[in-house]
């Protein structure tokens, strides 16, 4: 990453939180360190914290993690707006359904937004030029 490069908000979406709360990948690992020192603001949508639970996972570090992180809730407007972006780009189903809710919440946070995100494809269809999406 160009240390000139200006990001307001980092958006992580489940597989960049995990990421995060596992700390296994050095390069994902750097990449989020470097993001905390040009000063970005660290955002999750509160049904991400849900779709991360799993047996193994380290609530200990979740929750300290969480702590440092701008955790944006779903409410009626937002899932609204959601379903209203999954209509628009012809997907639909439980399988979209987060991804609409992550997808509508970044595009709501202060630009310059970058998402850390595997799922390059289906939220480039959900987001638009709107936000950047940085691939794990």
């Amino acid at each position: 990453m160009k240390s000139s490069l200006r990001v307001e908000t980092l958006v992580l979406d489940s597989e960049g939180l995990s990421a995060w709360i596992a700390a296994k990948d050095p390069k994902t690992t750097a990449l989020l360190k470097a993001f905390d020192a040009i000063g970005a603001e660290f955002v999750v949508c509160a049904n991400t914290i849900v779709e991360v639970m799993h047996a193994k996972v380290n609530l200990p570090r979740l929750d300290w993690l969480l702590a440092r992180t701008k955790v944006e809730p779903v409410t009626e407007q937002s899932a609204r707006a959601a379903a209203k972006l999954l209509k628009a780009t012809g997907l639909h189903g439980h399988k979209y359904a987060i991804d609409a809710t992550v997808a509508e919440m970044a595009m709501r946070q202060p630009g310059p937004v970058v998402m850390l995100t595997p799922d390059v494809d289906d939220m480039a269809r959900l987001c638009g030029d709107k936000v950047r999406l940085m691939p794990l």
